[in-house]
């Protein structure tokens, strides 16, 4: 998008001095290289350098609208480093249930898009709402782990390092069908998070 920018306001430049070059140098040119032909009009110049104009004011427009899409479409390195810290201070104490049926730990395969999404969340209105990864590089996939966070237009990346643990206050067991006291069978899990930010790669 930027290179086709930058091509619409070279176009339009040489457009723009077409623009000034003078009626009398274009007619003494025609002279030599058609000699037989009439004499051009002034209101041919003045159409020409009206419609010259109207083509470089549609390019410069152009292009301008292609760098706006370019910018928004790409992180700034500002932008990220403050949505990640944001993320991780808002997802520091989060937490959650699993259900004892199917999991008697917590796995990390929601957590990456979970830290992507917050991350989106706090790029502010100048970010784009995509182009954010978060991958994970090391650590027990079960109980804690770290992510490295990159974006789209930016070289920068930072470190996520993210700890699991058991939260068995806020452990829930739904009554049983009778309405009494329920199973430990069904009951859902409490985990809460800790996370932690650090500038690069994990």
């Amino acid at each position: 998008m930027t290179g086709l920018s930058l091509t619409l306001f070279v176009l339009s430049a040489a457009l723009l001095a077409l623009v000034f070059i003078k009626a009398n140098w274009v007619r003494s040119v025609r002279r030599r290289t058609y000699p037989s032909g009439g004499e051009l009009p002034t209101s041919a110049f003045v159409v020409a350098r009206t419609v010259l104009l109207t083509m470089a004011a549609v390019g410069i427009w152009q292009g301008a609208q292609g760098l706006t899409l370019a910018n928004d479409a790409e992180w700034s390195d500002d932008e990220l480093s403050s949505a990640v810290h944001q993320t991780a201070d808002d997802l520091d104490g989060y937490w959650y249930r699993e259900s004892s049926l199917t999991h008697d730990t917590p796995y990390f395969d929601d957590y990456g898009s979970l830290i992507e999404d917050t991350v989106i969340r706090y790029g502010g209105g100048g970010a784009p709402q995509s182009g954010v990864g978060a991958s994970a590089v090391s650590g027990d996939p079960d109980a804690d782990g770290d992510f490295t966070v990159q974006a789209d237009g930016t070289d920068r990346s930072f470190c996520l390092h993210v700890e699991t643990a058991r939260w068995k206050k806020q452990d829930y067991t739904p009554p049983g069908l009778t309405g009494g006291e329920g199973s430990d069978a069904y009951k859902e899990l409490a985990y809460r998070l800790t996370v932690r930010a650090r500038g690069g790669a994990c």
